[in-house]
């Protein structure tokens, strides 16, 4: 394979905390065994094909700044160029994944029949490389957010035509997934939400998005696609109001239509504080309820109310996001899809490795440090500690099922007050992982 839009740039290699070649990495490496699987098992990276080969750098206040000479000819010529970078770059990155939309990899044509042939065409041309390299998709998924059709919604349009048109853009970009042997299949609810409620029927929108799921569910089995389904929550932008606002939202949405058992959730850390949460409380919630499926690791800036989509350099939060992952038992299909851009003013083709060997390096001391702490038990004895008194007594009857209001009125009435509360000790959990992570 060619080296055409990176020529500079060699095999990525680790090279140890010591080095000072910005283009190696200093933590992650993949053979490196942790809790008894390699690093690259562990982490699963992905590169996400949106912003990495598609976004130019525009904003709402500037033209795109970024050179992409993979960027040029017609659209097609474009798409074709953008497998070459992709593969290019992943190969030299060291990376086994790469996430897409369908709108990212091909561009649409005058109908969606045409549209679909585009597709194809990229389509075997990501094979042949798949083929080459062993690089495949960690999930693929569908744009139904960018094109003017999909003002309303795609699956709570309340134009049943837009409706039908995302199940028929949705059933192929399953089947081009399955297809390119992708592990699994995201669904982003981009403009699934409302604007405003004086012209909205949630209840029926919701009813809709319902069946939609199902359908894509039915149309998985059908075609013999083995990979997880996830649904991706996020909360705003573009929509005043998404319906799928949080994991516990998904969640709830999921239980109540039936769908809990076919998806998992797909977790982005910048969408976790957009909801007022921070990414260990949503990385938790989902594996508690069994529902952790894949991570989308960036990270926002909280100075700012949008989806700044930057890479993921704070340890705090990648330690706390891989002791949740740890705990959960890790990833099977999943893995962590660097769902993020470089900055406007990184403008050339090598702070794209820049960014990623930060991010893979970050993931790589929070894999180890967590992976450390579990060892040593840091957080989990003194949790374990902290409810002790539900392993014995009335607080393992209550968990039991053996008492009720009843009971636990004579309990309380013959006792008369609780045993006292000890301390919840905060500050000094914080402090030990700062004894960690240095």
């Amino acid at each position: 394979m060619s080296d055409d839009y990176f020529p500079d740039v060699e095999q990525i290699l680790y090279e140890g905390p010591d080095s000072g070649n910005p283009l190696a990495f200093k933590h992650y490496n993949p053979i490196e065994q942790v809790e008894g699987k390699p690093m690259a098992e562990h982490l699963r990276f992905s590169v996400a094909y949106w912003h990495s080969f598609c976004n130019g750098g525009a904003d709402p206040f500037g033209s795109e700044t970024r050179q992409m000479p993979w960027i040029s000819g017609s659209p097609m010529d474009q798409a074709r160029n953008k497998v070459n970078a992709c593969f290019e770059f992943c190969r030299k990155l060291g990376v086994s994944f790469y996430c897409f939309h369908d709108r990212d990899v091909a561009p649409e044509g005058d109908s969606l029949k045409e549209t679909n042939k585009n597709l194809d065409k990229i389509v075997e041309m990501l094979a042949e490389r798949q083929e080459q390299t062993g690089i495949r998709p960690l999930w693929g998924t569908a744009c139904l957010f960018s094109h003017p059709r999909f003002m309303h919604g795609a699956a709570t349009s309340c134009n049943a035509d837009v409706f039908a048109y995302a199940a028929a853009q949705v059933a192929k970009a399953i089947e081009v997934t399955h297809t390119l042997g992708g592990q699994g299949y995201v669904f982003w609810g981009g403009r699934e939400g409302y604007k405003s409620l004086l012209n909205t029927d949630m209840a029926r929108e919701l009813d809709h998005l319902a069946k939609f799921l199902h359908m894509a569910v039915e149309h998985k089995h059908k075609i013999g696609f083995k990979g997880q389904l996830y649904i991706e929550p996020k909360p705003k932008e573009p929509t005043k109001h998404q319906y799928d606002f949080d994991a516990a939202a998904c969640h709830a949405f999921l239980q109540k239509y039936d769908l809990d058992g076919e998806l998992k959730l797909n977790v982005e850390a910048n969408h976790a504080t957009l909801a007022g949460h921070d990414f260990h409380h949503e990385l938790t919630y989902a594996a508690a309820n069994d529902m952790l499926g894949s991570v989308d690791a960036n990270r926002g800036d909280l100075l700012l109310g949008w989806d700044t989509d930057q890479f993921p350099t704070n340890l705090y939060d990648t330690t706390l996001a891989m002791m949740s992952i740890l705990s959960a038992g890790g990833f099977s299909t999943g893995g962590l899809n660097f769902d993020a851009h470089v900055t406007r003013e990184s403008i050339d083709p090598v702070d794209l490795f820049h960014a990623h060997i930060g991010g893979m390096d970050a993931f790589a001391r929070g894999l180890k440090i967590a992976s450390a702490m579990r060892a040593d038990g840091v957080l989990s004895d003194f949790v374990k500690q902290r409810y002790v008194s539900w392993d014995t007594g009335v607080g393992a009857d209550i968990e039991a099922g053996k008492v009720g209001f009843e009971e636990l009125s004579r309990y309380m009435l013959d006792k008369g007050e609780p045993e006292p509360n000890a301390s919840g000790r905060v500050e000094m959990l914080e402090n030990a992982i700062n004894e960690y992570i240095r």
